[in-house]
């Protein structure tokens, strides 16, 4: 045995983080004769830094494997990066621009060893950020999705998809962010909700006949628009669709159409169409044949085809326009109007809708078989409510916009015939044509989006295409673990992708973890000053501490609530560990290391015993339903209320004695003990670690030793019943102590009117409760006098009254005056908060919230200033 040091100090996790790492506690072979349990760790951006997100998903991670790892099981939890295509291309650009110079100064070639050099030195940030969590991933199989055999898994994938007819080039309207000069994914916009306006304008008839008035929230595309939309059933527009409209300030005739996509509720029910800036008006232009007209540029200025207003800025054309319509007389109206605008999650530029030239994958084929594995069960959500956003955006899927125009990403393996014309897709470099032969071949510029390489993560981490030994044993892996946000973006993609090129679903699990709000239940965010910096927790609290915070917090919610004071709380929690445990080592002198003598056990050893088997069961129930939170708080109450509070205080006596009482109350203690670290463990891995090498037990580390598995055989339930009540009745004794000021060392005598059942249990456990409530005598009784009554403090609890006699414990005079003056005090203040109620002015103004905390404040003073009479009558 080793004695821990007074203080508990969490700095030691470096130390013991080492330990493991040097023993290769976290790599894992194959091994057909174990059982495998297998995860491969959502990348995080090589840009990245520890957020309080990343804290409570990978500690998740690491709760999960550790549990598994210690059951036994042959566990690979595989880490990595993504390469982060936008965001890590900004941050090299932004390091140029320092320089005075752009990407396109240097070249691609050159510009290309620039980011390759900044991700060799800043890349490996946020993975040194998780050793410092304590996460227990393998670091030799460590993956990057640019890594030379992630490479070649991309090519594969595309080749393949390519070959089978799934990805073409066409037009669609894509997210463009005029900033960086490409298009981005959905997941890449931010929405914000920012005040602007409707406009109203009126568009006339051909004929002259009169107009129709259309909103729009963007006035610059209307020189874009090639139509004016309606709903089939709205009568307000019975007989004009088939008209010509004259589009002012391009004199441009447009006809009216009727489509189903029109809200009727929406401004006049008539709304503009510019098929190339909109998505919806794209789809409305598609069913209509309507031209396309191209009014704003890849640089978010206005293009010649908007005639006067070429070469404007988006916004300063948005102003012309509306000053033109005004001078022209068809300005309507304008109304204050907020929306949501998408901007650009990289650099804040207002996204533009815009039609343009792209790589797409068809969705329908990929999609079938990736619904099939959701609604037969074969992967299953957890919370189940998730399944739903998942088959509800796979249902509707439309096809994929995999192209980017950017140079740091998997270059598209695409190479055009500048002769035929025709596409050739290939793994290696292309010199010639497949379809004519021509040598006169040009490489795609363009770029995958980062989620196609994404979507292979689980199987091309694993060696695919290039190996399969891996991925014959490990694959597929057993639980996905992500947050809500990328149900779609990501899981879907894995899924349907795993299922194309390996037959096989990614995983059997997909596991939904909370959103972290703070405390007022706002987003975490640096910049809006809300957020938690999550390694500032650890210096200040411990690694542990942390991670238990947010793991007793990760239920199946939608959002948790997260505050610095909850990391303070556990601290508290770890220091009450750690006195604890040197508490026993203290007290293990002379302890042979022998079993406990079960046939001598103490209704407290039993009681103990029974209540760590309940809890081992709460603690496995709840790793396996992902319900970590109920294991977290099952260990916690255990530790802290049963042991720590009252067996540790119940064994005391005992430790003072001589004999077999004396070792078999240290074998519990032990027992008690090393099995609570190992069940705490896989949450608090180095405070348990450091305990455990302390304590008596078997094998070189916690980490792998077995996790606990319920004991039928300790299960006592009339222990736990016959302590229940001790427990009950010593708190009411305690109570009373306090409420008439009694010392702590001075003894009291207690007089208990008890149902048979009760009295007998109280009677086997008196040296119990004699000893906790500091008792030094206990009398049976039928009743007491009504006439003695008020020389007594009472309480009850079921079964029980419990009287202590005032006597000798109280001045009763002092006492009586106490309680006046306070009772005077409480009366005080419920005349003041009763007069708030009184007042109509009040009652009729006040916000709800504050009239119902004046109802509960009254109320709580009622019932307080009702006690004190109670209490004043009875002395």
């Amino acid at each position: 045995m080793t004695e821990l040091p007074k203080n508990y100090d969490p700095s030691s996790a470096a130390e013991l983080y080492k330990f493991w790492l040097d023993k290769g506690y976290f790599h894992a072979e194959v091994d057909p004769s174990r059982e495998k349990y297998s995860i491969t760790i959502p990348p995080p951006n090589v840009t990245g830094s520890l957020h309080i997100g990343h804290a409570l998903g990978y500690t998740i991670h690491d709760v999960l494997v550790r549990r598994k790892r210690m059951q036994g099981f042959n566990v690979l939890c595989l880490p990595g990066t993504d390469h982060a295509g936008i965001a890590t291309q900004n941050k090299v650009e932004q390091k140029l621009a320092k320089e005075g110079l752009t990407r396109h100064d240097i070249g691609r070639e050159k510009f290309l060893e620039r980011v390759w050099d900044w991700k060799n030195e800043y890349g490996a940030q946020i993975l040194n950020q998780f050793r410092t969590m304590g996460y227990s991933f393998d670091w030799d199989r460590e993956r990057f999705t640019m890594d030379e055999g992630y490479s070649a898994a991309v090519k594969k994938a595309f080749v393949t998809l390519f070959n089978k007819g799934y990805i073409y080039r066409g037009a669609r309207v894509i997210n463009w962010c005029p900033r960086c000069m490409t298009a981005i994914s959905d997941i890449e916009v931010e929405y914000k909700d920012q005040p602007s306006h409707l406009w109203h304008f009126k568009y006339p008839f051909e004929d002259g006949s009169g107009y129709v008035v259309v909103a729009t929230t963007r006035p610059e595309t209307m020189l874009g628009d090639t139509a004016v939309a309606v709903n089939p059933g709205d009568k307000r527009y019975e007989g004009m669709v088939g008209k010509m409209l004259r589009l002012p300030l391009v004199d441009r005739l447009i006809p009216i159409v009727a489509d189903d996509y029109v809200d009727l509720e929406f401004g006049t029910g008539a709304v503009k169409v510019t098929p190339a800036h909109d998505p919806n008006d794209f789809e409305i232009g598609m069913r209509h044949n309507l031209e396309q007209i191209h009014v704003i540029g890849n640089d978010g200025k206005m293009t010649a085809e908007a005639g006067k207003y070429a070469g404007l800025d988006r916004d300063e054309a948005r102003k012309q326009v509306v000053a033109d319509i005004d001078a022209l007389g068809l300005l309507d109206k304008i109304e204050d109007y907020s929306h949501n605008v998408g901007t650009c999650a990289r650099c804040g530029t207002t996204i533009e809708p815009m039609l343009s030239e792209q790589w797409f994958c068809k969705m329908k084929e990929l999609a079938g078989p990736a619904i099939e594995a959701v609604t037969s069960g074969a992967v299953k959500f957890h919370p189940d409510r998730y399944a739903k956003t998942y088959l509800e955006w796979m249902e509707n899927v439309r096809d994929w916009c995999i192209s980017r125009q950017l140079w740091w990403g998997h270059q598209i393996p695409v190479w055009k015939c500048e002769d035929c014309g025709k596409y050739t897709a290939s793994e290696d470099e292309c010199d010639s044509c497949s379809h004519c032969g021509s040598k006169n071949v040009t490489r795609e510029t363009d770029v995958l989006d980062t989620w196609f390489s994404s979507a292979l993560w689980p199987f091309a981490t694993m060696g695919w295409p290039l190996s399969e030994d891996l991925l014959d044993y490990f694959y597929p892996t057993d639980v996905l673990i992500t947050a809500r946000d990328i149900i779609y973006l990501w899981v879907a993609r894995m899924i349907f992708s795993s299922l194309e090129y390996r037959k096989q679903i990614p995983f059997k699990d997909v596991y939904i973890y909370a959103t972290v709000m703070n405390e007022e239940g706002k987003r975490m965010s640096k910049s809006l000053g809300t957020g938690v910096d999550p390694l500032e927790l650890v210096e200040k609290y411990g690694v542990d501490s942390l991670r238990f915070a947010l793991i007793s917090q990760a239920g199946k919610n939608q959002d948790m609530r997260f505050s610095d004071k909850r990391v303070e709380n556990v601290r508290g929690f770890a220091n009450k560990i750690w006195n604890a445990s040197r508490f026993v080592i203290m007290n293990l002198e002379g302890y042979d290391g022998k079993p406990m003598d079960e046939a001598k056990l103490e209704t407290a050893d039993k009681w103990i015993l029974s209540r760590l088997n309940d809890t081992v069961k709460a603690a496995n129930k709840g790793f396996d339903n992902y319900d970590m939170d109920d294991a977290a708080r099952a260990i916690y109450d255990f530790m802290w209320n049963e042991f720590c509070d009252w067996y540790i205080e119940l064994a005391k006596p005992r430790l003072r004695e001589e004999g077999e009482g004396k070792r078999n109350v240290q074998a519990v203690l032990t027992k008690v003990l090393e099995t609570s670290m190992r069940l705490l463990h896989p949450i608090m891995p180095f405070i348990t670690e450091e305990i455990w090498q302390a304590i008596p037990h078997e094998g070189e580390s916690v980490m792998v030793a077995s996790y606990p598995e319920a004991d039928d055989s300790l299960e006592d339930k009339e222990a736990e019943a016959q302590m229940s009540v001790v427990m009950d009745l010593v708190r009411a004794v305690r109570n009373i102590r306090a409420e008439i000021g009694a010392a702590p060392s001075k003894p009291v005598p207690l007089t208990l009117i008890c149902d048979g059942d009760k009295a007998e249990l109280v009677k086997k456990a008196e040296v119990i409760v004699k000893s906790l409530a500091k008792v030094d005598e206990i009398t049976f009784a039928d009743a007491i006098a009504e006439g003695d009554k008020g020389k007594f403090m009472s309480a009850h609890f079921p079964g029980c009254d419990i009287y202590v006699p005032m006597a000798g414990l109280v001045d009763v005079e002092k006492e009586k005056e106490r309680i006046a003056n306070e009772l005077k005090s409480v009366e005080k203040d419920l005349s003041k908060h009763q007069a708030k109620l009184d007042n109509e002015k009040f009652m009729s103004k006040a916000p709800e919230e504050i009239k119902q905390k004046e109802i509960n404040i009254v109320k709580e003073l009622t019932e307080t200033a009702a006690k004190l009479k109670e209490r004043l009558a009875s002395l």
